[in-house]
């Protein structure tokens, strides 16, 4: 079911009778903590809701059952029309921000979905930002916490159905910045929804033909030219080191490029790449069958590309970009590429296979050959690279990587803006030892120690002549438990930092 979104606006002074007057099944009023119903700020706006609920909301607030504690919740029921619930959730004491809206927001659409109300209104009484961040926190985090992918479940029984929500409203001061950061919360909201899609849907459903018919749709919807490269293609590049890890599998392997050129004719692009490895068997180097149904995850990358591609195209931001994903499946066969096998990249540079289930590292590395015909301003590539970096940094922060400061700086501050943060780690050369290679140019693995370093040190092997950054994704990209926040599975990440980077340049 897809969401609809709704923008109500009012003066400041006439917001809580526009909150009053709504005909809503819930409204969520996200509020800050120690909230008090004598706060000046807040109680013009905290007034007029208490009379709704016959003064509940006030002898909660006075009784401390409501603190506004960080992702706190309490429902006060109303009549049969207008407004008939009004949830408060607490932000924390934290400074009201995107990424503290977003969170709120989210908590909100997932009581909504368990309330079953079908539609949801939020508000910030408080919102004094200029700047319309909060609002567009509120988009993005309120669809993030009402997505669901049930195209593959049966429906309970009707006696047991909960109305899915399927219309958010979001309540702002009246202005052109208001009405912008609406739009660009929607959009980004649009792109992360495909990311999500794309992540949850199994290894059966989504395979590499899904990322080929995707960016025909995205490429239709806003009028980005398209290429499509099938195994006869990439084995014309001499794409040696993506074929190897599609030689195992009859599924054909797909490199979609995505070119949207809404900057001025000549102006480089930033390029966006994405590892899309529908699913990671491991190939002849299986991997432990425990959890490996998580595996379908391993195109995390590539669908944040194909998220970030949709949302650029909708807010139409003035900047060239290109948007290129590699995708296959890593299955073992009598065909499958094994440990010690040598391969050769389009590069033409020699690769000793030394473990096969290192297999996004040899996709992405014709992809960075690939990406230099297009003279980027800036590369990107996000992939779930690694376990070592779930290790190193756990599921809170992105591991960024970059052979350039200045570009290094401007991804992480993307990130952060983004609500994905990510943390800077070494590229040192002391680490090339580990991927030397006695038969080849380099080899595949450096083995345990320090493995997204050197996961990240062989894919610069393949970056010629452009700023580049590499985001290992694997700890962020999708969470094998409910964060509360949002419930387990696909994330998002890494679409917001994506956009965030061509946001920032348009504002160059």
């Amino acid at each position: 079911m897809s969401l609809s979104f709704q923008l109500r606006h009012a003066a400041p002074a006439s917001l809580a009778s526009l909150a009053t007057s709504l005909d809503t099944p819930l409204l969520a009023v996200i509020l800050p903590q120690d909230v008090s119903l004598d706060d000046v700020a807040l109680s013009g706006a905290l007034g007029p809701l208490d009379a709704l609920v016959h003064g509940a909301l006030g002898r909660s607030l006075t009784r401390r059952d409501f603190r506004g504690g960080r992702d706190e919740t309490l429902l006060l029921v109303g009549g049969e029309a207008g407004v008939q619930r009004i949830l408060l959730v607490g932000r924390g004491s934290a400074p009201l921000s995107r990424t503290a809206a977003r969170r709120a927001a989210a908590i909100a659409a997932r009581q909504a979905t368990k309330l079953g109300t079908g539609a949801l209104a939020l508000w910030i009484p408080d919102d004094t930002t200029t700047d319309g961040a909060a609002i567009e926190g509120l988009v993005i985090g309120a669809a993030a916490g009402s997505w669901s992918y049930p195209d593959l479940q049966t429906p309970p029984p009707e006696k047991d159905r909960r109305a899915r929500v399927s219309a958010i409203t979001v309540l702002a001061a009246e202005g052109a910045i208001s009405q912008q950061a609406f739009d660009a919360g929607v959009a980004i909201a649009e792109g992360q929804a495909i990311a999500k899609r794309l992540g949850q849907m199994p290894g059966n459903v989504c395979t590499p033909d899904t990322f080929a018919e995707v960016g025909r749709e995205i490429a239709e919807r806003h009028g980005m030219q398209l290429t499509v490269w099938g195994r006869q293609q990439l084995a014309e590049a001499n794409m040696g080191s993506f074929l190897s890890v599609a030689q195992g599998t009859s599924q054909d392997p797909k490199l979609v490029a995505l070119e949207y050129r809404g900057g001025p004719a000549g102006q480089q692009p930033v390029v966006l790449i994405g590892k899309g490895l529908c699913f990671d068997t491991g190939g002849i180097s299986i991997k432990p069958a425990p959890e490996m149904e998580w595996m379908k995850f391993d195109m995390s990358g590539a669908g944040g590309v194909m998220g970030a591609m949709e949302t650029i195209g909708r807010l139409k931001l003035p900047v060239n970009v290109v948007g290129i994903v590699g995708s296959t499946t890593n299955m073992p066969s009598g065909e499958a590429v094994k440990p010690g096998d040598v391969v050769r990249a389009s590069n033409g540079k020699t690769i000793e296979i030394i473990n096969t289930d290192a297999e996004g590292r040899l996709v992405l590395a014709d992809l960075l050959v690939f990406a230099k015909r297009f003279d980027p301003a800036i590369a990107i590539d996000a992939a779930t690279l690694t376990g070592a970096i779930v290790i190193g940094l756990g599921h809170n922060a992105v591991g960024v990587f970059g052979g350039d400061q200045s570009a290094t700086d401007e991804v992480l501050a993307a990130g952060q803006a983004a609500g994905e943060p990510g943390w800077p780690m070494p590229l040192w050369d002391e680490y090339k030892e580990q991927i030397k290679s006695d038969v080849a140019d380099l080899k595949n693995t450096g083995g345990r120690a320090a493995g997204s370093i050197t996961a990240a040190l062989f894919l610069q092997e393949f970056v010629d002549g452009y700023p580049w950054v590499h985001l290992d994704v694997a700890g962020t990209a999708y969470s094998q438990t409910d964060l509360g926040w949002i419930p387990k599975g696909p994330t998002g990440t890494p679409v917001g930092t994506f956009v965030e980077i061509v946001r920032a340049r348009a504002r160059r």
